[in-house]
Protein backbone atom coordinates (compact mmCIF):
# COMPACT_ATOMS: atom_id res chain seq x y z
CA UNK A 1 0.00 0.00 0.00
CA UNK A 2 0.77 3.80 -0.79
CA UNK A 3 0.17 6.28 1.48
CA UNK A 4 0.59 10.54 1.10
CA UNK A 5 -0.45 12.56 3.53
CA UNK A 6 -0.50 16.32 3.52
CA UNK A 7 0.47 17.72 7.08
CA UNK A 8 0.66 21.20 6.01
CA UNK A 9 0.34 23.36 2.89
CA UNK A 10 0.75 27.02 3.13
CA UNK A 11 3.39 29.96 3.74
CA UNK A 12 3.22 29.24 7.58
CA UNK A 13 4.27 25.81 6.76
CA UNK A 14 4.77 22.76 4.56
CA UNK A 15 5.34 19.04 4.78
CA UNK A 16 3.82 15.46 3.37
CA UNK A 17 4.74 12.33 4.54
CA UNK A 18 4.76 9.73 1.92
CA UNK A 19 4.86 5.89 2.86
CA UNK A 20 5.30 3.25 0.53
CA UNK A 21 6.27 -0.32 0.55
CA UNK A 22 8.38 -0.83 4.15
CA UNK A 23 9.56 3.33 3.73
CA UNK A 24 8.64 6.40 4.72
CA UNK A 25 10.08 10.04 4.02
CA UNK A 26 8.78 13.65 4.99
CA UNK A 27 9.15 16.08 1.97
CA UNK A 28 9.83 19.62 3.61
CA UNK A 29 9.75 19.88 7.40
CA UNK A 30 8.26 23.52 7.33
CA UNK A 31 6.70 22.85 10.92
CA UNK A 32 8.23 23.44 14.28
CA UNK A 33 9.19 19.37 15.69
CA UNK A 34 6.50 19.79 17.90
CA UNK A 35 3.97 20.44 15.51
CA UNK A 36 5.49 17.60 13.25
CA UNK A 37 4.76 15.14 15.31
CA UNK A 38 1.89 15.83 16.61
CA UNK A 39 0.37 16.31 13.29
CA UNK A 40 1.48 12.95 12.37
CA UNK A 41 -0.19 11.76 15.19
CA UNK A 42 -3.71 13.15 14.16
CA UNK A 43 -2.79 11.63 10.74
CA UNK A 44 -2.06 8.35 11.66
CA UNK A 45 1.65 8.38 11.28
CA UNK A 46 4.38 7.27 13.43
CA UNK A 47 7.38 10.02 13.68
CA UNK A 48 10.10 7.50 14.77
CA UNK A 49 9.07 5.37 11.88
CA UNK A 50 10.44 8.10 9.29
CA UNK A 51 13.40 6.61 7.01
CA UNK A 52 14.72 10.35 5.84
CA UNK A 53 13.66 13.95 5.49
CA UNK A 54 13.95 15.56 1.64
CA UNK A 55 13.79 19.37 1.00
CA UNK A 56 12.69 20.46 -2.28
CA UNK A 57 14.20 24.29 -1.57
CA UNK A 58 15.18 26.30 1.52
CA UNK A 59 13.13 29.06 1.57
CA UNK A 60 11.80 29.06 5.87
CA UNK A 61 8.20 27.49 5.40
CA UNK A 62 10.08 24.18 4.08
CA UNK A 63 12.80 23.70 6.31
CA UNK A 64 11.44 25.51 9.75
CA UNK A 65 11.91 22.45 11.75
CA UNK A 66 13.89 20.38 9.69
CA UNK A 67 17.41 20.44 12.14
CA UNK A 68 15.80 19.55 15.11
CA UNK A 69 13.78 16.65 13.49
CA UNK A 70 16.58 15.28 11.96
CA UNK A 71 18.41 15.17 15.17
CA UNK A 72 16.02 14.15 17.08
CA UNK A 73 15.16 11.07 15.05
CA UNK A 74 18.56 10.63 13.69
CA UNK A 75 17.87 10.35 10.06
CA UNK A 76 19.50 11.90 6.84
CA UNK A 77 18.46 14.49 5.18
CA UNK A 78 18.19 14.70 1.34
CA UNK A 79 19.19 18.36 -0.47
CA UNK A 80 20.52 19.69 -3.72
CA UNK A 81 23.96 20.82 -2.95
CA UNK A 82 23.37 24.73 -3.75
CA UNK A 83 19.61 23.77 -1.32
CA UNK A 84 22.11 22.69 2.16
CA UNK A 85 24.34 25.19 0.98
CA UNK A 86 21.65 28.14 1.15
CA UNK A 87 20.11 26.73 4.35
CA UNK A 88 23.42 26.47 5.92
CA UNK A 89 23.73 30.47 5.00
CA UNK A 90 20.23 31.20 6.09
CA UNK A 91 20.83 29.43 9.56
CA UNK A 92 24.02 31.39 10.12
CA UNK A 93 23.13 34.91 8.87
CA UNK A 94 26.63 37.51 8.16
CA UNK A 95 26.95 40.35 10.64
CA UNK A 96 26.86 43.75 9.13
CA UNK A 97 29.74 46.29 10.25
CA UNK A 98 30.16 50.05 9.40
CA UNK A 99 33.65 50.83 7.95
CA UNK A 100 35.05 51.82 11.15
CA UNK A 101 33.89 48.22 12.87
CA UNK A 102 35.92 47.08 9.67
CA UNK A 103 38.81 49.29 10.04
CA UNK A 104 39.29 47.63 13.87
CA UNK A 105 38.92 44.79 12.37
CA UNK A 106 41.73 44.94 10.37
CA UNK A 107 44.01 46.61 12.69
CA UNK A 108 43.45 43.45 14.82
CA UNK A 109 44.16 41.00 12.78
CA UNK A 110 47.17 42.89 11.40
CA UNK A 111 48.18 42.75 14.90
CA UNK A 112 47.51 39.25 15.19
CA UNK A 113 49.55 38.38 12.52
CA UNK A 114 52.35 40.36 13.74
CA UNK A 115 52.43 38.40 17.23
CA UNK A 116 52.48 34.89 15.27
CA UNK A 117 56.25 35.96 13.79
CA UNK A 118 57.01 37.47 16.94
CA UNK A 119 59.85 35.07 18.19
CA UNK A 120 59.42 36.37 21.66
CA UNK A 121 55.61 35.39 21.89
CA UNK A 122 56.94 32.05 23.38
CA UNK A 123 59.57 29.46 22.67
CA UNK A 124 58.66 26.72 20.12
CA UNK A 125 58.72 23.86 22.43
CA UNK A 126 56.74 26.19 25.29
CA UNK A 127 53.81 26.49 22.16
CA UNK A 128 54.08 22.93 21.32
CA UNK A 129 53.85 21.69 24.73
CA UNK A 130 50.42 24.51 24.57
CA UNK A 131 49.43 23.00 21.96
CA UNK A 132 49.38 19.39 22.51
CA UNK A 133 48.08 20.19 26.85
CA UNK A 134 44.55 22.07 24.89
CA UNK A 135 44.19 19.16 22.42
CA UNK A 136 44.48 16.62 25.53
CA UNK A 137 42.27 18.67 27.66
CA UNK A 138 39.69 19.89 25.21
CA UNK A 139 36.02 18.51 25.58
CA UNK A 140 34.89 16.26 22.73
CA UNK A 141 31.86 17.59 20.76
CA UNK A 142 28.81 15.50 22.14
CA UNK A 143 25.84 14.53 20.33
CA UNK A 144 22.23 15.07 21.62
CA UNK A 145 22.53 12.08 23.82
CA UNK A 146 25.83 13.61 25.35
CA UNK A 147 27.87 11.30 23.56
CA UNK A 148 31.13 12.30 21.77
CA UNK A 149 30.54 12.99 17.67
CA UNK A 150 27.93 15.84 17.51
CA UNK A 151 28.66 19.04 17.24
CA UNK A 152 25.82 20.81 19.52
CA UNK A 153 26.82 24.57 19.06
CA UNK A 154 26.48 24.15 15.81
CA UNK A 155 22.34 25.00 14.04
CA UNK A 156 23.58 23.52 10.82
CA UNK A 157 24.63 20.00 12.02
CA UNK A 158 22.58 17.32 10.69
CA UNK A 159 23.17 13.40 11.61
CA UNK A 160 23.88 12.93 7.38
CA UNK A 161 23.58 14.42 4.46
CA UNK A 162 23.40 13.04 1.58
CA UNK A 163 22.60 14.94 -2.14
CA UNK A 164 20.94 14.53 -5.42
CA UNK A 165 20.54 16.44 -8.83
CA UNK A 166 17.53 17.54 -11.16
CA UNK A 167 17.26 15.41 -13.14
CA UNK A 168 18.83 12.35 -11.34
CA UNK A 169 16.43 9.77 -9.83
CA UNK A 170 17.79 8.44 -6.78
CA UNK A 171 16.02 5.76 -4.53
CA UNK A 172 15.17 5.61 -0.49
CA UNK A 173 14.23 2.47 0.62
CA UNK A 174 11.39 1.09 -1.51
CA UNK A 175 10.24 4.77 -2.49
CA UNK A 176 12.06 5.82 -5.91
CA UNK A 177 12.34 9.72 -6.27
CA UNK A 178 12.60 11.67 -10.04
CA UNK A 179 13.57 15.43 -8.71
CA UNK A 180 12.95 18.28 -11.64
CA UNK A 181 13.72 21.68 -11.63
CA UNK A 182 10.54 24.28 -11.11
CA UNK A 183 11.07 28.26 -11.50
CA UNK A 184 10.89 30.00 -8.21
CA UNK A 185 13.15 32.53 -6.63
CA UNK A 186 15.24 29.64 -4.50
CA UNK A 187 18.68 28.26 -4.70
CA UNK A 188 17.70 25.46 -6.65
CA UNK A 189 14.09 24.11 -6.01
CA UNK A 190 12.48 21.13 -7.54
CA UNK A 191 9.56 18.98 -7.95
CA UNK A 192 9.07 15.25 -7.68
CA UNK A 193 7.50 12.49 -9.05
CA UNK A 194 7.67 9.84 -6.11
CA UNK A 195 6.67 6.47 -7.22
CA UNK A 196 6.61 3.26 -5.30
CA UNK A 197 4.99 -0.15 -5.65
CA UNK A 198 3.60 0.76 -9.26
CA UNK A 199 2.04 4.00 -8.28
CA UNK A 200 3.65 7.79 -9.59
CA UNK A 201 2.78 10.58 -7.69
CA UNK A 202 3.49 14.27 -8.52
CA UNK A 203 4.60 16.33 -6.02
CA UNK A 204 4.88 20.46 -7.44
CA UNK A 205 4.61 23.87 -5.51
CA UNK A 206 6.38 27.12 -5.15
CA UNK A 207 6.59 27.87 -8.93
CA UNK A 208 5.68 30.63 -10.90
CA UNK A 209 4.28 29.46 -14.16
CA UNK A 210 4.55 25.72 -15.45
CA UNK A 211 7.34 25.46 -17.93
CA UNK A 212 7.63 22.49 -20.09
CA UNK A 213 9.88 20.28 -18.13
CA UNK A 214 7.37 20.76 -15.31
CA UNK A 215 4.21 19.54 -18.01
CA UNK A 216 6.23 16.32 -19.13
CA UNK A 217 6.75 15.45 -15.44
CA UNK A 218 2.89 15.74 -14.33
CA UNK A 219 1.79 13.12 -17.12
CA UNK A 220 1.27 9.68 -16.07
CA UNK A 221 0.73 10.34 -12.45
CA UNK A 222 -1.67 8.53 -10.20
CA UNK A 223 -1.69 11.39 -7.45
CA UNK A 224 -0.90 15.25 -8.38
CA UNK A 225 -0.27 17.80 -5.90
CA UNK A 226 -0.07 21.11 -7.90
CA UNK A 227 0.14 24.47 -6.06
CA UNK A 228 -2.92 26.80 -6.37
CA UNK A 229 -1.72 29.85 -4.43
CA UNK A 230 -3.66 32.83 -5.09
CA UNK A 231 -6.49 34.57 -6.72
CA UNK A 232 -5.26 37.21 -9.15
CA UNK A 233 -7.84 40.15 -7.68
CA UNK A 234 -7.05 39.18 -4.62
CA UNK A 235 -3.40 39.60 -4.53
CA UNK A 236 -3.63 42.54 -6.52
CA UNK A 237 -6.32 43.84 -3.66
CA UNK A 238 -4.77 42.64 -0.84
CA UNK A 239 -2.57 43.66 2.05
CA UNK A 240 0.85 42.87 0.84
CA UNK A 241 3.20 45.51 -0.33
CA UNK A 242 3.31 46.42 -4.61
CA UNK A 243 7.23 44.59 -4.14
CA UNK A 244 5.77 41.13 -2.82
CA UNK A 245 2.85 41.36 -5.09
CA UNK A 246 5.24 41.16 -7.84
CA UNK A 247 7.37 38.68 -6.77
CA UNK A 248 4.42 36.57 -6.25
CA UNK A 249 3.41 37.31 -9.69
CA UNK A 250 6.57 36.76 -10.89
CA UNK A 251 7.75 33.81 -13.29
CA UNK A 252 9.76 32.56 -10.09
CA UNK A 253 6.61 33.62 -7.86
CA UNK A 254 3.49 31.34 -7.32
CA UNK A 255 1.15 29.82 -9.10
CA UNK A 256 -2.15 31.31 -9.28
CA UNK A 257 -6.06 29.67 -8.98
CA UNK A 258 -6.33 30.93 -13.14
CA UNK A 259 -2.91 29.31 -13.79
CA UNK A 260 -3.62 26.11 -12.10
CA UNK A 261 -6.93 25.94 -13.84
CA UNK A 262 -5.85 26.56 -17.37
CA UNK A 263 -2.84 23.63 -16.67
CA UNK A 264 -5.91 21.17 -15.52
CA UNK A 265 -7.57 22.40 -18.73
CA UNK A 266 -5.36 22.43 -21.47
CA UNK A 267 -2.16 20.82 -20.07
CA UNK A 268 -3.11 17.91 -17.95
CA UNK A 269 -3.56 14.36 -18.48
CA UNK A 270 -6.84 13.61 -16.81
CA UNK A 271 -5.30 10.25 -15.15
CA UNK A 272 -4.54 10.91 -11.33
CA UNK A 273 -7.28 9.13 -9.10
CA UNK A 274 -6.54 12.22 -6.67
CA UNK A 275 -5.81 16.08 -7.46
CA UNK A 276 -4.55 17.61 -4.67
CA UNK A 277 -4.71 21.67 -4.87
CA UNK A 278 -1.85 22.61 -2.18
CA UNK A 279 0.00 26.22 -0.60
CA UNK A 280 -3.07 28.42 -0.65
CA UNK A 281 -2.36 31.92 0.63
CA UNK A 282 -4.88 32.60 3.58
CA UNK A 283 -4.63 36.45 2.26
CA UNK A 284 -5.03 36.35 -0.86
CA UNK A 285 -7.12 32.88 -1.56
CA UNK A 286 -10.41 31.54 -1.00
CA UNK A 287 -10.60 27.38 -0.74
CA UNK A 288 -13.88 28.14 -2.49
CA UNK A 289 -12.08 30.08 -5.05
CA UNK A 290 -9.66 27.50 -5.77
CA UNK A 291 -11.89 24.66 -5.85
CA UNK A 292 -14.37 26.24 -8.15
CA UNK A 293 -11.32 27.14 -10.73
CA UNK A 294 -10.43 23.39 -10.58
CA UNK A 295 -13.31 22.26 -11.08
CA UNK A 296 -14.40 24.00 -14.25
CA UNK A 297 -11.31 23.18 -16.21
CA UNK A 298 -11.63 19.38 -14.46
CA UNK A 299 -15.40 19.54 -15.83
CA UNK A 300 -16.15 16.29 -18.13
CA UNK A 301 -13.22 14.63 -16.17
CA UNK A 302 -14.34 13.69 -13.16
CA UNK A 303 -15.45 10.37 -12.42
CA UNK A 304 -15.36 7.76 -9.17
CA UNK A 305 -12.09 6.61 -10.13
CA UNK A 306 -10.38 9.94 -11.19
CA UNK A 307 -9.61 13.61 -10.40
CA UNK A 308 -11.26 13.19 -7.00
CA UNK A 309 -10.17 16.94 -6.03
CA UNK A 310 -8.73 17.80 -2.08
CA UNK A 311 -7.72 20.73 -0.90
CA UNK A 312 -4.40 21.06 1.62
CA UNK A 313 -4.58 23.64 4.47
CA UNK A 314 -2.50 25.42 6.70
CA UNK A 315 -3.52 24.31 10.23
CA UNK A 316 -4.76 20.44 10.27
CA UNK A 317 -3.42 17.32 8.05
CA UNK A 318 -5.09 16.16 4.99
CA UNK A 319 -6.78 13.22 6.04
CA UNK A 320 -4.08 10.59 4.27
CA UNK A 321 -4.96 9.49 0.98
CA UNK A 322 -4.35 5.48 0.42
CA UNK A 323 -3.75 3.84 -3.21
Amino acid sequence: MVRFTVLASGSKGNSTVVYGGRTRILLDAGLSCRELFRRMKLAGEDPAALDAIVVTHEHQDHVNGLAVTARKLGIPVYFTEATHRAWMRWLTPRRQMTYAQWLEQCRRQAAERQAETDPRECEPEEADAEIEERAAGAPQPADSNGKPGERKDDPAWLPAVEYFEAGRPFRIGDIDLSPFTIPHDAADPVGFVLASEGIRMAFVTDLGYISPNVKAQLKGVDLLLLESNHDLEMLRDGPYPWAVKQRVLSRVGHLSNEAAAEFLANGYDGQAAYVILAHLSESNNLPELARVAAERALEGRASLLANQLRLAGQHEPLPPICL
